[in-house]
């Protein structure tokens, strides 16, 4: 019999591809190239699955032009570059990987919050300058992190993850806002209470973004949301981009209004603003929150195992549209 016919559509570890090629006629990617959408579809044509990572956009179009595609698996926890709606009216499963890089997520972020609030990389692009060769009182005196208020936007798994890391380990006072508030237990294990967002935007020295990209959270973080933060703080969005409207964070932290980002996500990506690369109080990363390689690998499996399992079993671990599931 023939096996089913996937596409691989980046580059992944060779002992996951190994695993796919074992149930299905694989088409690969290994050289990593990143196709347009006209050569997405051309290398989709007669695939019933696809791996998918973040820059893979599947949308109405792709699928009106891929009959035969019955699933695409991100291996990513965010999935803004699935149109889940459409895929839903063509019968087609998404499915995402979360939770496998719940706490190394929660560590970059807090690493990212560390270096902004530290200026950390301005420092170092002070020394690989040569310039270093005196000391001031005040020379490159950030903030502090410890005893002071994390405001998290967001309180997912990751958001509780930099939540515990902020109450344990830094002694941080912590509030956060979400969609829905937490159950008491919860609010208790992460030590943190809940707020609206203006009292979040106003009261956060550190404010963390962790919330899922969609059209109600384009621009959550705008010129007005900044200017309602203190003069002090920071600002982390290991998010997506899109919900920080780039350009007025330059702005503010050109004048100062507010002391320091760090941004692993942007607009447009892997584009970025080019105001945010002339302002030195911003740290700047290309994406790699969950960049280790065990969480990585862990990614790529379940990604692997959602294909596995539905494409075998009609049984995945993470579908987005369950309801896809019942279809004949």
């Amino acid at each position: 019999m023939n096996k089913p016919k996937i596409l691989v559509a980046r580059a992944i570890f060779p002992e996951t591809l190994a695993r796919l090629q074992q149930h299905f006629d694989v088409q690969a990617n290994q050289a990593d190239e990143s196709w347009p959408a006209a050569r997405l579809i051309e290398k989709l044509q007669g695939k019933v699955g696809a791996l998918t990572t973040g820059g893979d956009r599947i949308d109405g179009a792709v699928l009106a032009a891929c009959p035969a595609l019955r699933i695409c698996a991100n291996m990513a926890v965010g999935y803004n570059n699935f149109d889940v709606e459409a895929m839903t009216a063509r019968g087609v499963l998404a499915t995402n990987a979360p939770d496998v890089l719940t706490e190394t997520t929660a560590d970059f972020g807090f690493a990212l919050l560390m270096a902004a609030a530290r200026r950390m990389s301005e420092g170092e692009h002070f020394l690989r300058a040569g310039k270093w060769n005196t000391w001031r009182y005040d020379m490159f005196a950030g903030v502090d992190v410890h005893g002071t208020t994390l405001g998290i936007l967001g309180m997912g798994r990751i958001g509780q993850g930099i939540a515990k890391r902020g109450a344990h380990g830094f002694g941080m006072k912590v509030i956060y806002h979400n969609r829905s508030r937490l159950d008491a237990a919860l609010e208790s294990e992460c030590k943190a209470r809940y707020v609206s967002k203006e009292e979040l935007l106003r009261g956060a020295d550190h404010l963390v973004l962790v919330l899922p990209y969609s059209a109600a959270s384009h621009h959550a973080i705008g010129a007005g949301e900044l200017a309602l933060m203190k003069p002090t703080a920071t600002l982390i969005n290991i998010a997506r981009g899109g919900i920080v409207d780039d350009a007025a964070l330059a702005q503010a932290l050109r004048e100062k209004r507010i002391a320091a980002a760090g941004l692993d996500v942007f607009e447009g990506e892997p584009r970025v603003h080019p105001d945010l690369l002339t302002v030195p109080n911003v740290v700047l990363t290309p994406h790699i929150a969950s960049a280790t390689m065990p969480t990585r690998l862990a990614m790529a499996n379940l990604a692997a195992d959602n294909l596995i399992g539905f494409l075998t079993q009609n049984k995945p671990l993470t579908p987005l549209n369950p309801a896809v599931l019942t279809i004949k």
